[in-house]
């Protein structure tokens, strides 16, 4: 308070010291304002006079509509009114040719507006938060919101009117920013009836929600529309307009926003209906029997999510309609009714009758007798699918077949191979349960068969029968296939976090690169500004 009172103060004295001073040399009043407007010292002390004037007239509208500002809504508003100078200052090198006191002035009230539409908005969404709402709060947000709409209505119709008569020019810009300035306005005020809709109504009005989204929805369109005419407008006319960049921008991330929401609630309200089961009373004793969205208890009408927690059918529906998370661990209702969303298991067919312990395994059904059945896919991952191919040839006078490449060692492999090399075309390596196909190049009988490669590793083939296996056997294969799965599991858990990871880092270049970006974007209009 103090600070402001020197500001004004010092401000007054300069002004009347630079009045006095241009009257002592002129004596008269009309070359008393030629010399003030042509003397640059003397308009940067008027330019200054006028700024101090208009944040003391701000200062007075804000204690009559606002009274005492909070804290949210004077951060809100130091934020955005640095974003607003920016943008004023890029508006500036587009329109140099423009550039007069009467282009500053409004300017200057342009800003001055914006302030008051996002006091209005805030004001209005703090309803929402706010118990107890008193007649002076209503008078004072309906007189606002129907003077800022009389003085946006003004200014756009100012404007068609200039460029209508004298063509396009700086108006367009006042134009376009008002026209967005009244959506703004129409906005708010639905938000207001309907936040006092709901303070009217002895029960929670459910409905709320989806006209909020919808108002938001309809809203968002004519802002993106209004901005794709502007800029369309302006290439068309001047140049392209840097400033609106960033409004267009979130202005379409806005929309883009409402249209998920919008598709997204209602996905999650049809599951909340349909796949979520109604609270028994049991699961009501078992936990906490209070909604934690409306602190009230619950009694009938609760819905249980996946996550085990419980809330008022109708504050999930409000809840769904701005995200579609658990309100208690923030979990992905979405996804996680996606999972449990799986097929039925197919009927299993009748057992069969068991088979005599002894009894020979039975081949796969279309294999043609003496031949061996392929393997199935992801024994071998590093090789391609196999046919099945005919069983090697037994010894004369050999009864059963021996155990499956029992006591062979490298020496007696390679040997072997020499020998059955002219043989057969694609011999059987040992240690391996399938042979190899037919190398791409001829090769001479007399050269051995090169060794496997060092990755894949001889795999014993599977047993004939499971009822052959003692239980410890059956136990040792059940804990070998369940360390299997364990270590598959593992390996999907690092892929996820390196995948996790990885976003993360992409996320932060991205930031790094916008940044960047922006800063060369200033660097450029600095020294095209200046050079």
């Amino acid at each position: 308070m103090v600070r402001a009172t020197l500001v004004t103060a010092t401000s007054l004295a300069l002004t009347g010291a630079v009045v006095a001073h241009a009257y002592l040399l002129k004596h008269q009043f009309y070359p008393t304002v030629v010399y003030l407007t042509k003397s640059s010292p003397s308009m940067a002390v008027l330019y200054i006079q006028a700024f101090v004037l208009v944040f003391l007239l701000g200062k007075f509208m804000r204690k009559v509509f606002f009274g005492q500002l909070r804290a949210a809504e004077m951060e809100h508003l130091i934020e955005r009114s640095w974003y607003a100078v920016t943008e004023t200052c890029l508006a500036f090198t587009v329109f140099r040719d423009d550039f007069s006191p009467r282009f500053v002035a409004l300017f200057t009230l342009l800003l001055f507006l914006k302030c008051f539409h996002w006091l209005a908005e805030d004001r209005v969404d703090f309803m929402e938060r706010s118990p107890n709402i008193s007649w002076i709060f209503h008078f004072r947000v309906l007189s606002l919101m129907g003077l800022l709409a009389v003085l946006d209505f003004l200014f756009v119709n100012h404007a068609c009117h200039s460029i209508i008569t004298r063509g396009a020019s700086v108006q367009l810009v006042f134009g376009f920013e008002y026209a967005i300035l009244m959506t703004m306005v129409l906005t708010t005020f639905i938000k207001y009836l309907l936040h006092t809709i709901d303070l009217q109504s002895e029960n929670p009005w459910d409905n709320k929600a989806v006209y909020m989204l919808y108002t938001e929805l309809f809203t968002g369109f004519i802002k993106v529309l209004l901005y794709i005419a502007f800029m369309t407008i302006m290439i068309k006319v001047h140049t392209f307009p840097l400033f609106a960049i960033r409004p267009m921008y979130l202005a379409m991330r806005q929309f883009k926003k409402a249209v998920t929401d919008a598709i997204m609630s209602r996905r999650a309200i049809r599951n909340m209906n349909t796949l979520y089961p109604d609270a028994t009373p049991e699961d009501l004793q078992a936990s906490d029997n209070v909604c934690i969205i409306c602190r009230e208890e619950m009694v009938t009408g609760a819905k249980k999510l996946p996550c085990n927690h419980i809330f008022h059918s109708s504050c999930l529906r409000s809840w769904f309609q701005r995200q579609q998370t658990c309100p208690t661990c923030r979990m992905d209702v979405l996804r996680a009714s996606n999972n449990n969303q799986t097929p039925a298991p197919a009927q299993a067919p009748p057992p069969a009758p068991a088979a005599p312990a002894n009894a020979p395994a039975a081949p796969p059904a279309n294999m043609a007798p003496g031949m061996l059945p392929g393997f199935p896919p992801g024994v071998f991952p590093f090789w391609g699918p196999f046919p099945a191919v005919p069983p090697p040839a037994a010894a004369p006078g050999a009864t059963d077949y021996p155990k499956p490449f029992a006591n062979v060692t490298p020496a007696t492999a390679s040997t072997a191979d020499t020998a059955a090399g002219a043989a057969a075309p694609g011999p059987a390596m040992p240690g391996f349960p399938f042979s190899f196909p037919p190398p791409p190049f001829p090769s001479a009988p007399w050269l051995p068969m090169p060794p496997p490669p060092p990755f894949v590793s001889s795999m014993p083939p599977p047993p004939p029968s499971l009822t052959r296996l003692s239980e410890e056997e059956l136990r040792e294969l059940e804990a070998e296939g369940r360390r299997g799965l364990e270590a598959r599991l593992q390996c999907l858990q690092n892929i996820h976090t390196l995948l996790d990871a990885a976003m993360l880092n992409i996320h932060h270049y991205l930031s790094t690169v916008a940044t960047l970006a922006e800063q060369d974007t200033q660097g450029l209009v600095y020294i095209y500004h200046h050079f």
